[in-house]
């Protein structure tokens, strides 16, 4: 079952709001996939939001599971039509809600997603261009806020990083020049990585440095060898 947001649609609840206040919809979810928990919904607006965000965990079937592993958004315009029935158990149970138009967009920050957003209509409603690219960034500046809250300063791995560790000075110039950030923004996607996989700073640098993962936003993040 996911992690439940407190009264209030969660602490989070002003990254919904941005994509509420920005875009014509009438309800969003935020929700974070990391290594140490399988998922954890950072806000919803509303209950709809939360049901839509709960029927595709718990049934393992929806478009956010195709965003997560393509890094594209999904776009429903109408849950009623054939369209919707790439997912069919999640487009069955969607009927049990207000919802009549779904879209669904990566959390990207450089080439990592962390997560997915959840946006949904009470009509048939089509994002035109200008939309989806509202939402497309909206949605990358609320993947960069969570990160950094997901690797505050003072963190354990947030301490200055000793000279020694070569591997992470050098991948975290790799990431730079991969993805044209600062050097603060590559340890930071870095960091993510690690924590997206549930694997340690130092054993995701070395794999940058040996070319087995690759933060080139052309390509996405891919691995090309074990791990």
């Amino acid at each position: 079952m996911l992690d439940q947001p407190s009264a209030g649609y969660g602490s989070h609840s002003g990254l919904c709001a941005a994509f509420l206040q920005e875009l014509p919809i009438d309800g969003a979810a935020v929700s974070i996939f990391g290594g140490s928990a399988a998922e954890t919904l950072m806000c919803v607006s509303d209950p709809t939001a939360a049901r839509l965000d709960e029927l595709q965990y718990d049934l393992g079937d929806g478009p956010r599971w195709d965003v997560f592993r393509t890094q594209l958004p999904v776009m429903i315009p109408d849950l009623s039509a054939a369209g919707a029935r790439s997912w069919p158990a999640f487009a069955e149970a969607a009927t049990s809600t207000v919802a009549a138009a779904f879209f669904v967009f990566p959390l990207l920050a450089g080439g990592l997603v962390i997560g997915v957003a959840e946006l949904y209509c009470t009509s048939p409603h089509q994002f035109n261009r200008a939309e989806v690219s509202r939402a497309t960034h909206i949605a990358s500046r609320t993947a960069w806020t969570l990160l950094r809250g997901l690797m505050p300063d003072g963190g354990p791995e947030s301490a200055p990083i000793p000279l020694a560790r070569r591997e992470i000075h050098q991948a975290t110039g790799m990431v730079l020049a991969q993805t044209g950030s600062t050097a603060a923004e590559a340890l930071l996607l870095l960091r993510g990585h690690a924590f997206a996989s549930g694997r340690s700073l130092q054993d995701t640098a070395v794999d940058v440095v040996s070319r087995r993962l690759d933060f080139t936003p052309a390509a996405g993040i891919h691995n090309t060898g074990p791990q």
